[in-house]
């Protein structure tokens, strides 16, 4: 099958076109990607070639939508404007490029007969609540204009497999972490595990309470490459992606991070707006047969090393 990969430059996508180049049935892959953000450096452990074709070209224009998935089979979502918290900033952009993209996406499947379209959408949007067993059928609440977004989206993905249009699932991703050619400094592990390799103390905001299911982009790519190539494992609309084990404090996160990377400070620093907190429940994706392979301290492991090896 032919594949389109919306955002194929960002962090998931760089860690995903290695193994969708490895998958037997995935004949040719298209990216279409603004570059606004990712950049074609976040290519390089792909192999380019015949077989990897490249769209510079915006979600918010639909004639490049379209153009791009010309001849594909099956979509693979990923572009979105992320980093949930700052998009309080920009909101308008981000619904622009979030919802709005996203339907262009859907419409251009629809008009062209897409057989699948595997969308990215995130845990963050069950927002804050004190629930330890947070599932698919929990009512979402978000607290952040990328949150909003992708509530919106899934619910518009949804209405589109329910009315038969394609198949299609969305992704609610667990928190990546983790090295990809298109790593994100924006996200809590990475962040923290780059302060500490520059010997600056680890700030946490509020008691570092705060729940998150966190999930290696590895494994986020792999479980991508799965919906998309054996859809007839991946029957339901929704599922959370992590694993139960990777439910962590924002204060614990520190402090593995402290004890892999090195013993740097914590400081802790009073936030009358604490952020999301959820304690993800991923029971259902586990009955696809997707399992992850890295833990939380593997990750942070193999992220500080590969920054310390190229710094070299």
């Amino acid at each position: 099958m032919d594949v389109l990969v919306t955002g194929g430059c960002g962090y998931i996508g760089s860690a995903l076109l290695p193994l969708l180049q490895d998958e037997e049935g995935v004949e040719e892959i298209t990216v279409l990607d603004s570059l606004e953000s990712g950049s074609p450096r976040n290519l390089l452990e792909a192999e380019l070639g015949e077989d990897l074709a490249f769209r510079r070209g915006d979600v918010r224009e639909y004639g490049d939508v379209e153009s791009a998935m010309r001849g594909a089979d099956t979509v693979i979502h990923l572009a979105a404007i992320t980093g949930a918290s700052s998009t309080h900033d920009r909101r308008e952009e981000t619904f622009a490029v979030n919802r709005d993209g996203s339907t262009n996406v859907f419409t251009a499947a629809q008009k062209l007969g897409i057989e699948n379209v595997v969308f990215a959408s995130s845990c963050n949007n069950y927002g804050r609540t004190t629930s330890t067993d947070i599932d698919e059928e929990t009512e979402m609440e978000p607290l952040n204009p990328y949150a909003e977004t992708k509530v919106e989206s899934e619910r518009d993905l949804v209405a589109h497999v329910e009315d038969g249009s394609f198949d299609g699932t969305a992704l609610r991703m667990a928190t990546n972490f983790g090295y990809s050619p298109g790593v994100r400094f924006n996200l809590v592990v990475n962040l923290f595990v780059f302060r500490a390799l520059t010997n600056r103390p680890l700030t946490v905001y509020g008691d570092g309470t705060n729940w998150r299911p966190f999930v290696h982009v590895r494994d986020a790519a792999q479980a991508f490459k799965d919906a998309a190539c054996n859809p007839g494992e991946w029957t339901h609309p929704v599922y959370n992606v992590g694993s139960n084990e990777s439910n962590y404090r924002i204060s614990e996160i520190a402090e593995v991070v402290s004890e892999e990377v090195g013993d740097v400070d914590i400081t802790y620093l009073e936030d009358e707006h604490p952020g999301p907190s959820y304690h993800v429940n991923f029971d259902r994706v586990a009955e696809t047969g997707f399992e992850t392979e890295w833990t939380l301290r593997d990750g942070i492991r193999d992220l500080a090393n590969t920054l310390t090896e190229r710094q070299a």
